[in-house]
Parts: C-alpha cells; sequence; structure tokens
C-alpha cells in the first residue's frame, strides 16, 4: 500500500499552479528531489551515454520511451532533465528526430547542455530541445513557429500531464490531437487517481507540484482520450500498489497509449 502524505496548510487564496511547478522544478534542476514522482528503471545500455546529472534529475512515473520506434518524430512534452528524449534519440537512429518541451529555465539548460555531449557519445544529433508550454504547440514561449498539423509520429510525456492548469487541458487534449500525423500515437506516463481529487487538495502547492493532486481520475483520463477520435486508447502499465495515498484517495502510475486512426500504421508496440 501507498504511504500516506501529510497535506500543506491551506489557504483561502487560489494557488498559482504554473507558479508552483516552476519553482519546484527549477530548484529539482540544481538538486536531485528523490520524492518528485515514482522511480522507473530503463535499459541501461541506452542510459550508459547519459550525463549523470541527466539521469539524477529526471523525475518521472513511467518508461514511454518503448512506444517509440526507428525514424519516428518524437515530441516529449515536459521534456525536463532530456533522458527520455535522449533515450529517444538512440531508438529513432539518425533517420528520427526528437523534440523536447518545457517552459522551466534550468531544466531546459542542463539538457540543452548534455545534448551535445550525448550527440558526441551516439554519433548524430537529432534531439533539439524548445521553451514552450505544452498546452500551446503552434509556437514556443519565445514567440517562434513550432509544430504544424499533423507533423509528429509520437507524442510522449513522462508525469507532465497532471502539471498542467485545469483550465488548460481541454486545449493540451486537442493540441496533441492536432500534431500527431494519422497513424501517430501517443504514449502517456502519468499518475491517476481511482476517484476525482476535490478542490481543496488541488490548491496545495506541494500536492500539486509533487505530480499528486492534479491528477486525473483512472477512467475519465481514457475517456478523454478515446474523446480525441483515438483509438485503441488503453493501458499498457498499472501499478498494482498505489505510490501515494491521501485523504483516501489513492494514487498510482500508468502508462497509457493510443494511435491516431488514418495511417495504415501497425498497433503500437514496443520497440526497445
Amino acid at each position: 500500500m501507498g504511504r500516506p502524505v501529510r497535506r500543506a496548510a491551506m489557504t483561502s487564496a487560489p494557488i498559482d499552479h504554473t507558479q508552483a511547478v516552476q519553482e519546484r522544478y527549477g530548484a529539482a534542476a540544481r538538486t536531485q528531489e528523490r520524492c518528485l514522482c515514482t522511480p522507473v528503471g530503463f535499459d541501461p545500455a541506452r542510459l550508459a551515454v547519459l550525463p549523470a546529472e541527466v539521469i539524477e534529475r529526471d523525475y518521472g512515473c513511467g518508461d514511454p520511451t518503448r512506444w517509440v520506434r526507428p525514424a519516428d518524430v518524437v515530441l516529449d512534452l515536459g521534456s525536463g532533465s532530456g533522458k527520455n528524449a535522449f533515450i529517444c534519440a538512440q531508438v529513432v537512429g539518425p533517420e528520427g528526430r526528437v523534440i523536447g518541451l518545457d517552459r522551466n529555465p534550468e531544466m531546459l539548460a542542463l539538457a540543452r547542455w548534455a545534448a551535445p555531449l550525448v550527440a558526441d557519445k551516439i554519433g548524430y544529433a537529432n534531439v533539439e530541445f524548445r521553451r514552450a508550454a505544452i498546452e500551446q504547440l503552434d509556437r514556443d514561449l519565445d514567440g517562434e513557429l513550432l509544430l504544424p498539423d499533423g507533423s509528429v509520429d509520437v507524442v510522449l510525456s513522462n508525469c507532465v500531464l497532471n502539471l498542467v492548469q485545469p483550465e488548460a487541458r481541454a486545449r493540451l487534449l486537442q493540441e496533441i490531437r492536432r500534431v500527431l500525423r494519422p497513424g501517430g500515437r501517443v504514449a502517456i506516463s502519468d499518475i491517476v487517481s481511482d476517484r476525482p481529487v476535490p478542490l481543496d487538495l488541488q490548491q496545495d502547492p506541494d500536492l500539486w507540484s509533487g505530480c499528486i493532486s492534479g491528477a486525473w481520475q483512472e477512467e475519465a483520463f481514457l475517456a478523454d482520450f478515446r474523446a480525441l477520435g483515438l483509438e485503441g486508447v488503453r493501458y499498457v502499465d498499472r501499478s498494482d500498489a498505489p505510490w501515494q495515498v491521501v485523504d483516501g484517495i489513492e494514487f498510482r502510475a500508468v502508462t497509457l497509449v493510443g494511435e491516431r486512426p488514418g495511417g495504415g500504421a501497425a498497433p503500437a508496440s514496443c520497440c526497445s
């Protein structure tokens, strides 16, 4: 059973979810924070080329990179230290491309610092990191054009969608659908809850930035991706025991996959 979590004292003023996330992940880019999300094992051969700082400052709850294929164009939402993006770079090979998006300056600096080091070790450079809000994929936060319609083979994310402000989530989902090519896939690792999270928990900045109180309810997460018209939406990974328990609500890690119809591609499968 997951360990119970103690809540912070509540205030009457609504919190700024974005600011809470920025502050916590900015600090986590400088110093490893072990309580963010839940650790997951990755292929040691893929990790061997990564700087230790990238591995130590990665915070996730699954391995969506297992659903990437050679030559894919990959979009990594909330790329953080760059670990998932650099793993994907090795899977897609020199004919593929990986775009990592993050709005946190400290995390972006870490990923950009590591990019040429990784490229030197694998023999090619196919990763770029852009400063962007993941719910706005047409332009980055510097005002530059980002992703046109139908330009991505796979959208992945690792414990990040639950950090997006509630009022921006409808746009986030529509943007994911927009940038996917026909036959394109999603592979989303995240934290879900066994029942809806009440507003008072959502107003706790520590629980929100800790990947807890922003969780989608488990069945609603599936339903929202199915509502985009994606096919084969399902959980390919789901932890049996809850990761955390707060006020009797169970929070656990899942990985969701699905496919945009129309491409004639085979169903998403593990390719690592």
